[in-house]
């Protein structure tokens, strides 16, 4: 309701997109070959097969979470979207091999702004899936959310409408 009212008489304009963390193609997510993900359990998004190993801020907010393996992180945009980027499946195995972090939990970031590096070669050939779910974890809060699949993108380029 009062999300609703604030678009019919103006407001501040907030962030209604979530961008492509990284290059590479979007599938969705009933496609990634994890049930928990699937099945849209954590919440509804879409999937990035990554052609690029650098990782970026979707959405401008606060790092909520940043997992010490850098396999995943979350962050609370500034319009209360609640985003994980998960780098790869059953990744979190690698106990941080291969994944460096260039954000900690409590930052400020922008959109754009570099939150992980990951040896993708380095982790396919160590038997793991490198997908890459971008999940909203609140999608009941966004009832109008639009997921953009089966397109290749660049980083920045929206794949979810909010």
């Amino acid at each position: 309701m009062f999300q609703a009212l604030k678009k019919m008489f103006g407001g501040k304009k907030e962030q209604a997109e979530v961008l492509s963390p990284a290059s590479g193609k979007v599938i969705p997510l009933s496609e990634v070959a994890d049930p928990a993900f699937a099945q849209g359990i954590l919440g509804k998004g879409v999937a990035l097969i990554p052609s690029e190993g650098a990782f970026r801020a979707p959405v401008s907010g606060e790092v909520t979470v940043l997992f010490e393996t850098g396999h995943a992180v979350s962050i609370k945009a500034d319009n209360g979207a609640e985003l994980i980027v998960h780098i790869g499946l059953d990744t979190v195995q690698l106990k941080g091999q291969y994944f460096q972090t260039h954000v900690k939990q409590g930052d400020r970031v922008q959109v754009g702004d570099l939150l992980i590096t990951a040896d993708l070669e380095q982790i396919r050939t160590a038997g793991y899936d490198v997908v890459t779910p971008v999940i909203v974890c609140n999608t009941p809060d966004f009832p109008d959310m639009v997921c953009s699949t089966g397109m290749v993108v660049k980083a920045g380029d929206p794949v979810i409408s909010l």
